[in-house]
């Protein structure tokens, strides 16, 4: 007995205080992975991996910035009535001009073609002036390759006037016309100015197309303005002038 000795008994190895580290630190890296993804979702909005993307904004059509080139003022219209003459007459008790038997005459301005004032309701805060050019004031080198819709917006003191929305719609040459862009996106006709191009070629149309001003929230500031186009060079440019009455 005496040479009997006892061995301490060996401690098993605790293993639970590893196994939650181990825990703690998988939990930390799932917060890090998923405070880095609702991170980049807010930084990048539109990135794949938000499930609840914005929607989409209004495409607008941009165009190169020209040289600004200094724009006439529209013509004056003044209509003249012109009463034909008869060879005989029965006279009656009272008699009054047909709309037809009126012919209306246009003075114009040198530079300018044609003038179509399009006046608007006094319910509306805008109005526009509509006038007919060559693209060659604007465009020289495209004469009559080019068919197009541009102007400026100026507001009730004469002054352009940034930033608000011109819409364009309707058809041409049986197709559909759907356009949106904003004052002061081509600086050739001046700070506020605006194109849309049409057409690679001139080509006709009688009120199919309409142009309309909008204010920054997309609210009306005119009625659809419907216009014509023509099959000419010299009138391959529509000129939209909207003011700002109040």
């Amino acid at each position: 007995m005496d040479n009997f000795e006892l061995k301490p008994e060996e401690k098993k190895a605790n293993r639970k205080p590893v196994i939650w580290n181990i825990l703690t630190v998988l939990v930390l890296l799932g917060i890090l992975i998923v405070g880095y993804y609702f991170l980049s979702i807010f930084i990048h909005p539109n990135s794949p991996f938000n499930p609840f993307p914005p929607a989409p904004l209004p495409t607008l059509y941009q165009t190169a910035t020209p040289t600004p080139t200094i724009i006439l003022q529209p013509a004056t219209w003044t209509p003249t009535a012109t009463i034909p003459l008869e060879a005989s007459r029965t006279k009656a008790p009272t008699w009054t001009l047909l709309p037809e038997m009126i012919t209306p005459s246009v003075t114009q301005t040198p530079g300018i073609i044609s003038t179509e004032p399009t006046p608007l309701t006094t319910a509306m805060p805008a109005s526009a002036v509509i006038t007919y050019k060559p693209s060659t004031d604007f465009h020289v080198d495209k004469g009559c390759n080019w068919l197009g819709v541009a102007g400026k917006v100026l507001g009730p003191d004469g002054n352009p006037l940034i930033n608000q929305y011109i819409q364009m719609g309707g058809t041409l040459d049986n197709k559909g016309i759907n356009f949106l862009t904003l004052s002061s996106t081509a600086l050739t006709y001046g700070a506020s100015g605006f194109e849309f191009v049409l057409s690679d070629h001139t080509i006709a149309s009688t009120q199919t197309l309409w142009i309309q001003l909008l204010d920054v929230s997309f609210q009306p500031l005119t009625t659809k303005i419907y216009f014509d186009t023509y099959a000419d060079c010299a009138r391959n440019l529509v000129m939209v002038i909207f003011t700002k009455t109040r």
